[in-house]
Order: structure tokens, then sequence, then C-alpha cells
């Protein structure tokens, strides 16, 4: 990191900290209070909703997201978030069901989750060049593992704190609300002044948003098999974290146990992909190249749902899961935002919610609906080794990844000369910053 870049990247991390730290004590509290008291099969139908939710507010997104100022709309999404957050304070106080309170609780974390970072490395895109963002971006993104590690080991001790206290365990949601409340001041004080790159902004719907978007895509092959990849690794992630919670959910039955055991859990995944972000990443992206850096997470997902299949208890699970959700925090996160650093500033709003939220969610989408699908025969013909067949679908998935990848680095170089990743700019040829 440079002098004159230390003032906007330790802004940045701090608001990538600040979220991540909000998101874990949500989530985690949020699927430990859901399993306990709903079931770990019903979670399905939750992931369900979320991803409707997600693909409405996205729709909502494409209409401002390359329309306004990004460091207003960063703004008012962290005023949002205190809002909600209080919203959900008063419902456990009010003593809602715990089904209801449990699953917003989700919902709200998932969402802080997606679109907090998505508008974040939209506005960190316009921010830096693309030889910046290869740098950079490695750097700037251990703010999320930091946060992440802060809130998972809160959630960690928050029974226990919380207990000695005499507090009630809803004060966790006052805790982020303040979080974003700081977040907000943090984005008003450090990044009003900050100049980047103007966009030509259009005034249009969100069918239209959309399909400039899958224009682009489809259009510029690199991006279009990039797509089929995307859609199959969140197919292949979704199989994988529904097995991960069903057998660890039978271990770990009570509440507060699956609370500490998924917080500890997760702060070793997170400490693990702090490490391999910080030493290993950009080594890893620079000595491959980036059209061959998105292999990864295919092959570690194969390698994941093999010992799956082999190793189906806990062991297999933790396993499985973890080697996918490593390889995709890391590597692939950040091989793919410098991906879209080479879409022009004025298309890449867009193009980065279809390809960060819209295929995030369909693939989902597909995975629960397969998952559901195999549980409920499963389950009505009493057949306990159903899980087989999900985890089988989640193979199919890793192959079609794979081969998309593979299709994509054949076709890279020449889709570099595309018009459509045509800057409006003169005096520069793509290629002077694309820094091959």
């Amino acid at each position: 990191m440079r002098k004159e870049e230390t003032y906007l990247v330790v802004t940045l991390w701090l608001l990538l900290l600040s979220n991540a730290l909000a998101c874990q004590v949500s989530d985690v509290v949020a699927v430990s209070g859901f399993l306990s008291s709903v079931g770990v099969n019903q979670i399905l139908v939750v992931w369900l909703v979320d991803m409707l939710l997600t693909i409405l507010i996205t729709g909502l997104q494409s209409l401002i997201v390359d329309r306004f100022n990004r460091v207003n709309l960063m703004g008012w999404m962290s005023c949002g978030y205190v809002l909600m957050l209080v919203v959900l304070r008063v419902l456990f106080s009010l003593q809602a069901p715990g089904w209801l309170n449990y699953s917003l609780l989700y919902l709200l974390a998932e969402q802080q989750l997606l679109f907090f970072p998505l508008m974040f490395w939209i506005l960190a895109n316009d921010l830096f060049d693309m030889a910046q963002t290869k740098r950079l971006f490695p750097l700037i993104a251990t703010g999320s593992f930091v946060g992440q590690i802060l809130g998972l080991g809160l959630a960690a001790i928050a029974p226990t704190l919380l207990s000695r206290l005499q507090l009630e365990p809803e004060e966790l949601l006052s805790l982020n609300a303040l979080v974003y409340l700081a977040a907000f001041l943090l984005i008003q004080t450090r990044l009003k002044g900050i100049k980047f790159r103007q966009m030509t902004q259009k005034q249009e719907s969100a069918i239209a948003a959309l399909t400039e978007a899958w224009s682009f895509v489809r259009e510029v092959s690199s991006f279009r098999y990039l797509t089929i990849s995307i859609l199959a690794i969140n197919v292949c992630l979704t199989v994988f974290e529904f097995h991960f919670l069903a057998v660890s959910n039978q271990v770990f039955k009570a509440a507060e146990g699956y609370q500490q055991f998924y917080s500890l859990y997760r702060l070793g995944l997170t400490l693990t992909a702090f490490g391999i972000q910080c030493f290993f990443t950009s080594f890893f992206i620079k000595i491959t190249g980036l059209k061959n850096a998105f292999i990864a997470l295919p092959l570690a997902q194969l390698f994941g749902t093999l010992s799956m299949i082999i190793f189906p208890g806990i062991v297999g699970g933790v396993g499985g899961f973890s080697l996918s959700k490593l390889t995709q925090s890391t590597i692939d996160e950040s091989a793919r935002k410098s991906f879209q650093a080479l879409v022009p500033e004025e298309r890449r709003g867009r193009v980065s919610m279809f390809m960060d939220s819209y295929l995030f969610a369909i693939g989902t989408v597909i995975g629960c609906l397969a998952t559901g699908v195999v549980v409920l025969l499963g389950n009505q013909f009493n057949i306990s080794t159903y899980f087989y067949v999900y985890l089988c679908i989640g193979l199919i998935a890793c192959g079609v990844a794979i081969a998309a990848i593979f299709k994509m680095r054949t076709v890279y170089e020449q889709s570099l000369f595309n018009w459509r990743l045509k800057r409006r700019q003169r005096g520069k040829a793509i290629l002077d910053k694309l820094n091959l």
C-alpha cells in the first residue's frame, strides 16, 4: 500500500469490518435460534424467501445503483439497517413468536451480508483502477475477516456475558444498530469529499437495467461462461450448507450448545480465511493469472462433495463445507471483484448486481428446490440415506462449473477486445489499463 492510498484504504477497511461484525452476530443468533425452535428442514423455506427478497431488493437497487452518488447510497443503506434493527429489537421485547423473530433476524442478516458488500465493492471499483484492485482489494478484504472474528467471538461469549450483566439477548441487536450508526458517521466524515470517476447516468426501469446487464454478460463470452459457473457454484453451496447444518444439528441439539459450536466453528473458519487472504490470495492470483484463479472454487467443491459422500457424518460435513467456504471467501471473491473491474463504470453497477445478486439468488433457489424435493421424498418413504441423492446433485453442479471455467479460459483474451468493455475515455486504450 502506497502512502497516498492509506487514508482511503483504512476507511474502506473499517466499513467492511463494521458490516462483518454486525452480520456475524445476527447470523449466529438467528441460525442457532431457528434450528432449536423450528428445525433444520424448514430452513430451506427461509432460504427460498430470502432469495425472493434478494431478487426484489436487487431489482429496486438496480434502479439507483448507477443513478445516484455511491457514497450517499452507502450512507442511506447504513441508516436503513439501523432502523430495521431497532424494529427487530422491539419485536423481541414484545415476545413475538420465536419462529418469526429468528426468521426476520436471519433474513436481515443475509441482506446485510449480501447488499452492503455489493454496494461497497461497486464503490471501491470506482475509486481504484484495474492495477490497484489487484494490489489493494485483497488487503481491504481483510477488514471483513477482522470484523467476522470480532463478531463471532462476541457471539460465542454472549450468552455468558449477557447473563452476568443481567441483560436480555436482544441487546445484541442494539449493539448492531450502534455499529451501523458508527458506519454511517464514518461515511459522512471520511468519504464525502472523495473524488471518483464519473459515469453516464441513465433513467431506466428495473427491467431495462436487468436487460442491459444480461446483454452485456451474454455478448462478452468470458462473462457468459463465468455466469454459468456462478450459477452451478451456488447450487453446490446450497447443498453443502444444508448438509452441514443437518449433520451438525444432530450432534448439538440445544440452542446454547449449537450457538457455541457454530460461533467457534465460524471463528476457526474465519481465522483460516484471514491468513489465506493476507498471505496467499494475491500470490495465487498473480502466479496463476486472473482467468485461471476461477478454477480454484469448483475444484474445492469437487473435493468437498467427495469428502461428504465418503464421510457422511459431521467430519465430512464440516470438512467439505469448510473447504468450499474458504476458497469462496478468499481466492474466488477477490478474483471476481478484480474481473468486474473490466466492466466500464457506466455499466459496472448493473453487471455487478446481476452477477453477485441475481445469479446468487437463482442458484440458491435451484439448490433449495432440488434439496427440498429430495428431503420430502426421503422423509415420505422413510429413507435415511437420502442425503446421498442431494450430494450427487452437488457433484453434478461441480462438473458444470468446472466445464464452464475451462471454456471461459479459452475465450478470455479474445473477449477483452469486445466493444462492450470499451470505456468512455480518451487518451487510453483498454489494454493499457488491464495490466496483463
